[in-house]
């Protein structure tokens, strides 16, 4: 699955450099993998960037953060400014970062397959999108029609995305190059509809109304929601150059909390190994027995007492491998109420909660 290494986001920049005085008519962005045409942020080098910035210095970890995630927007952001027309040719799924550099350039074309579509599901692991996601989503399609993407995971393929605004062009598989081609040799206009001279940002009066609900109905245990509505209150009202810097501004704080960490490790990494474990029957045998003592100890998941009666319930098996731990955390986030933000109760017992 392509995604966005930290090798990947320098290369794109370099190649955002040298584009506007190059000899080209345009460039077409396309996967050459026929699975996905990109899955969005390596969360494997993302943990490890948790660690560094968590091992600086407190005054210093804003800047740690904001200096290391801010490449890719600043990359995306000088390719779709460097004179020449951008096609993307979707042939696969386009997720979380995918998405961002597709909503960078010009044109999509997208393949008209039910499996095929853009999404922003970062705040499914407690992040938001931090590579303009949340500026040039709501300025394609609306605040309104952009809040379900940005905060509820919701993907759009074929004629979905294309009345909303999300591609130019829907076509069968296997046209979707020649279709961005043909776009990119038809002298097409080489700026985005932010970036023209007669754009007018949205107003807060016309973006509250659709916000507000929203942030009133947020859980205040994910910050990742709350964060993405600041994002699109505070972003929308301005030019789209500190639009983004104040994207990442809010990015950088949220990186710093335990939640978004807990939420990658169990719901994104834990889960992955878990469903590779489950498709060849190697699920270690005690998942089973561990998810079976949280269910036992019974009540809601809300309360100290609760998670210090589970803490309690599954320390025979704290003694596992970390790897075998984060699956059993996420099956029993799985199976049960057990909330998300604390990761699972293996995690919560290596924070030093229990």
């Amino acid at each position: 699955m392509n995604v966005f290494s930290n090798a990947a986001i320098h290369e794109l920049g370099a190649f955002a450099a040298w584009l506007p005085d190059a000899d080209v008519t345009g460039v077409l962005l396309r996967s050459g993998k026929d699975n996905a045409f990109c899955a969005g942020a390596d969360l494997n080098e993302l943990g490890v960037a948790y660690g560094m910035i968590m091992q600086s210095p407190p005054r210093a970890r804003f800047d740690v953060a904001y200096d290391h995630f801010f490449p890719l927007s600043k990359a995306i952001r000088a390719l779709e400014t460097a004179g020449k027309p951008v096609a993307v040719a979707l042939g696969g799924l386009a997720l979380g970062g995918g998405c961002e550099l597709a909503l960078g350039g010009h044109y999509r074309v997208l393949v008209d397959d039910p499996k095929i579509g853009l999404g922003l599901p970062e705040s499914l692991v407690g992040l938001l999108p931090g590579a303009g996601g949340t500026q040039r989503l709501p300025r394609l399609i609306g605040v309104e029609a952009a809040l379900p993407i940005l905060l509820d995971g919701k993907r759009l393929n074929g004629a979905a995305a294309l009345a909303a605004g999300l591609v130019d062009e829907i076509c069968a598989a296997g046209e979707e190059v020649a279709r961005a081609e043909a776009w990119l040799l038809s002298d097409p206009d080489a700026v985005q509809p932010w970036d023209r001279p007669d754009w007018r940002p949205a107003r807060p009066e016309d973006i509250a109304p659709h916000v507000a609900p929203r942030r009133a109905a947020a859980d205040p245990r994910y910050p990742a929601p709350v964060a993405i509505l600041d994002c699109v209150e505070l972003g929308g009202p301005q030019g789209f150059d500190g639009a983004i810097r104040s994207e990442m501004a809010i990015f950088a704080h949220l990186i710093q909390r335990p939640e978004p960490r807990n939420m990658i490790q169990t719901l994104f990494l834990g889960k992955t190994d878990h469903d590779r474990h489950v498709r060849k029957g190697t699920l270690p045998a005690f998942v089973g027995e561990a998810v079976a003592a949280v269910q036992a100890v019974g009540g809601g998941f809300d309360n100290r007492e609760t998670l210090a009666r589970i803490s309690k319930a599954v320390t025979p098996w704290a003694g596992e491998h970390p790897d075998d731990l984060r699956i059993a955390d996420y099956a029993i986030v799985a199976a049960t109420s057990y909330p998300a933000f604390l990761g699972g109760p293996f995690a919560f017992r290596r924070s030093g909660f229990s």
